[in-house]
């Protein structure tokens, strides 16, 4: 068995009548990719700031690299991690590689710079300045600050939130690669399919608690034998509640999702239903269950609520 880079037992963080994390506990085992799941406001920003040595916490204990931490990450352990934050306000006139030395003279035994600019795909912009960057090399230059000390633990904010498909693609990859040298990545993010796609590990959060916890693979399977039926209706604010004769059922506009082990006897049903009330139909698809249903069945409501 992989051993564990850092245990979470029982961890708080409350703001006044706000329990922003719950007594949450986790393990992250060295060398994976582990996601922290969930919508906004669930609690992952604050449960990340901790553990980077940012917040104070009201209760529960951590574990680093083996070693308790009482408050505040010490120095000694933050020089073992690298931090992605989710907004970076960078000095817009210096250049991309001196924004590297910068963070690099942070750090007592990190690598060398242009290391690091091979690594992020920035070797032809070292010279550019950081306001000539476009939002993804902004992006893989705040990764390149995390990977300049050399960490062996690397938090990642939702960091590819506001990335165009090809740039949230560029650092996927970036991701993959540092796990395949050994490197451990703490993950945070809204985006399901991110997580499908990356993570060894999830934990789903809601409302500062964990609700769900797995691999994908597992997460996924606790629908069982149950597929998913999505009708999109031709119009919208409809009165549907005679839905309600189905078990698991979700209303998005013109969008019904139905949870469904009868997959012939329900899809004849609905059909059935709103043929009776004159109600079109625009398209029906039968699908798996994804993440977003596993987030959905567990909480009532969409991921990026």
């Amino acid at each position: 068995m992989r051993e564990s880079i850092l245990e979470v037992e029982n961890l708080k963080k409350y703001y006044s009548d706000i329990k922003a994390v719950d007594g949450i506990s986790f393990k992250v085992l060295k060398g994976e990719v582990f996601a922290l799941l969930g919508p906004n406001g669930a609690g992952k920003t604050t449960t990340l700031e901790i553990l980077e040595g940012l917040k104070d916490y009201d209760g529960g204990k951590i574990k680093l690299f083996g070693e308790e931490v009482r408050g505040k990450v010490p120095r000694h352990l933050r020089e073992r991690i690298g931090v992605v934050l989710q907004e970076n306000n960078f000095i817009d006139h210096l250049t991309t590689v001196e924004i590297l030395k910068m963070f690099r003279s942070l750090y007592s035994n990190g690598i060398d710079v242009r290391e690091v600019l091979k690594e992020i795909s920035l070797e032809d912009k070292a010279n550019a300045k950081v306001e000539k960057l476009s939002g993804g090399q902004r992006q893989r230059l705040a990764i390149g600050t995390a990977l300049v000390g050399n960490p062996e633990l690397i938090f990642m904010d939702e960091p590819t939130t506001g990335l165009d498909p090809q740039a949230r693609r560029n650092v996927w990859e970036m991701i993959e690669k540092l796990r395949e040298k050994g490197k451990t990545v703490f993950l945070t993010t809204h985006y399901m399919e991110e997580a499908e796609y990356l993570a060894d590990y999830i934990y789903v959060m809601d409302h500062g608690k964990i609700i769900a916890k797995g691999s994908a693979e597992e997460l996924i399977s606790s629908f069982g034998g149950e597929k998913i039926i999505e009708i999109d209706l031709d119009s919208k604010n409809l009165d549907l509640s005679f839905l309600s004769e189905f078990q698991k059922t979700k209303i998005e506009d013109s969008k019904i999702i139905i949870v469904t082990s009868s997959l012939p006897t329900d899809m004849k049903k609905a059909l059935d239903l709103f043929e009776e009330r004159s109600i079109k139909v625009n398209d029906i698809i039968v699908r798996q269950p994804n993440l977003e249903d596993v987030f959905l069945n567990l909480t009532g409501r969409k991921l990026r609520d």
